[in-house]
Formats: C-alpha cells, sequence, structure tokens
C-alpha cells in the first residue's frame, strides 16, 4: 500500500437514490411500495484509494442490483424491514465492517373501484434508516416535509430587544411549520420496529400532530418539545427523536392604504428567510453512532 504523511478515514462508497417501484398483486386490491433507497457500504477499502486496487470494492451497480432483487425474492412488507433486510445481506459480504441504508417512502392512495390506481398524496414523505456497526444495528424512523398550520393560538413576546430588533412581539399569530422529525428506535426493538414499522410510525405521526394542534404555544420552541415528548410518550420503543421546524412566516398585510380594516384576516405567506428551530428529545443516553450521516 501506498504510504502517505496523511490519514485516510470515512471510506465508503454506495450507490444513492435507487427508485423502487414494488407492487403486491396477490389480493384484489394491489399494494404500492414507492422507495428511494441510498446505500453505502464501510470497511476495508484503503487500497483502493492509495493504489486503485478495487479487489475489496463492492461495486456500487451490485448494491443497486441487490436492492431490486432483494424486493423481489423477500418483498416490501415495510420500508424498516427491506433495510434491514439489506444490512443482513450485505454485513456478511467480505471486507464489510458496516454500513447505512436509507428509504424515503412516497405515499399513494388508491382512486377509483378496481384496487389497482393510484394518485399521489403530497409532499409529506416517510423516510427510515439502518446502520450497521459491526455487531450493532440501528434503526431509525421519520418523515419529513409534513406542513401543519395553526390560525390561532400561538404566542410570541418577551423576548430579547436591542437597537437591530424590529419585530413587533404578539399574542396570536399564525403558527405554521414544515416537521422534519427523525427517532431511533432502542437497542433491542430493532425487530419490533421491523414487523410493526407501519403502526409505530403512524402512532408517532398522530401523537405529534394532536400535540401541534392543542399545544397553545408560546414560541415554536414549546410546540417542538411538545411534540417530541408526545411522541415519546405514544411509542415506547423509541429512545430519541429529532425535530426541526422553519417557521412559515405569515405577515398580516396592511389595507390601510385602500380604505379597508384587516382584523386578523389578510396575510402575506413569506417563504424566506426564516427561522429555523430544533431540538432533540431523548428518554436515555444518546448514541452519537446510530446518527452517522443523517441530517
Amino acid at each position: 500500500m501506498t504510504q502517505t504523511p496523511y490519514v485516510l478515514s470515512g471510506l465508503e462508497h454506495g450507490k444513492a437514490e435507487c427508485r423502487l417501484v414494488k407492487v403486491d398483486r396477490d389480493g384484489p386490491e394491489h399494494v404500492l411500495h414507492d422507495l428511494t433507497v441510498s446505500t453505502r457500504l464501510r470497511g476495508d477499502f484503503a487500497a483502493a484509494y492509495t493504489d486503485g486496487d478495487n479487489g475489496h470494492v463492492h461495486a456500487t451497480d451490485t448494491q443497486k442490483n441487490t436492492v431490486f432483487a432483494l424486493a423481489r425474492e423477500h418483498g416490501v412488507a415495510t420500508p424498516e424491514a427491506f433495510l434491514l433486510r439489506l444490512a443482513a445481506h450485505w454485513r456478511e459480504q467480505p471486507w464489510v465492517t458496516g454500513t447505512w441504508f436509507s428509504a424515503e417512502q412516497h405515499g399513494w392512495q388508491r382512486i377509483g373501484a378496481d384496487g389497482h390506481a393510484f394518485s399521489r398524496s403530497g409532499p409529506e414523505t416517510r423516510t427510515c434508516w439502518v446502520q450497521t456497526d459491526g455487531p450493532r444495528t440501528f434503526v431509525l424512523a421519520g418523515l419529513t416535509d409534513l406542513v401543519v398550520l395553526k390560525s390561532t393560538g400561538s404566542e410570541f413576546h418577551g423576548f430579547p430587544r436591542d437597537r437591530y430588533t424590529t419585530l413587533a412581539e404578539t399574542d396570536d399569530r399564525i403558527l405554521a411549520t414544515s416537521v422534519t422529525a427523525t427517532w431511533r428506535y432502542a437497542t433491542g426493538s430493532e425487530e419490533r420496529a421491523g414487523t410493526d414499522g407501519d403502526a409505530l410510525h403512524a402512532a408517532a405521526r398522530a401523537a405529534m400532530v394532536e400535540a401541534f394542534a392543542v399545544t397553545h404555544s408560546l414560541a415554536l420552541q414549546q410546540t417542538i418539545q411538545a411534540m417530541a415528548t408526545a411522541a415519546l410518550d405514544a411509542v415506547p420503543e423509541m429512545a430519541e427523536i429529532r425535530i426541526s421546524c422553519p417557521n412559515k412566516h405569515h405577515f398580516l398585510v396592511d389595507l390601510e392604504p385602500f380604505g379597508l380594516d384587516n382584523p386578523g384576516e389578510v396575510f402575506v405567506a413569506a417563504d424566506r428567510p426564516y427561522g429555523l428551530i430544533s431540538a432533540t428529545v431523548s428518554r436515555d443516553a444518546a448514541e452519537p453512532a446510530a446518527w452517522v450521516g443523517i441530517g
């Protein structure tokens, strides 16, 4: 191996954004699984970087083909179950010491009465990751682009003011955001996350949406805490959850120049710049290794 005075680390290779659509045709109504799957392998690949020796490199094209072949051989019951199947396959391969797999599940709703027509359902996307690090396996799940809005029940006041502060305090505002949430299942819950991933995901989502709706918010930070706590309460298998929320600002339009009042009814939705608030809430010690490569 060619020697250099520098340290080589972070050696990974994989296939990004494999567009997998699996149709289950066993019943009178077809079931559609629409995933974007990405793969990464970690291991003894240094010679490829230092000498161009590919003897230990599993081609990224092979990784792509494995995604489609395993979908045919084993099905796609849940995103978690499918990624766990990929992890089990690749951790048995020579020179692979760790893996990273992600999936985005794109939602579809049935239309018509024949059971095999669908329409795409909104921007919200279900997310999932499985990582292996030697003998350890981590399962994470979540969602992104969950757009929610409250037309009242939100305040923001009492913040520090200086000569650069122009924002007015308010005791009644529109609170709107696009939620990104990622949670880690506790060690020992990996099998449950695979077999019951749909139910666990639905429970976490429902708890967060309900908390957003019922919390009288004095700050988006308070709402995030309420949503995270509700998800942990609803899903005992969840060890920790990270939530990130942009503040989708709605500003009251001044209609006085037109001789009109505006009693909190007409707003302009500003898409940028926007506040970005995030937090992690845990029931046990954080596991940094589980979050490698996850934003």
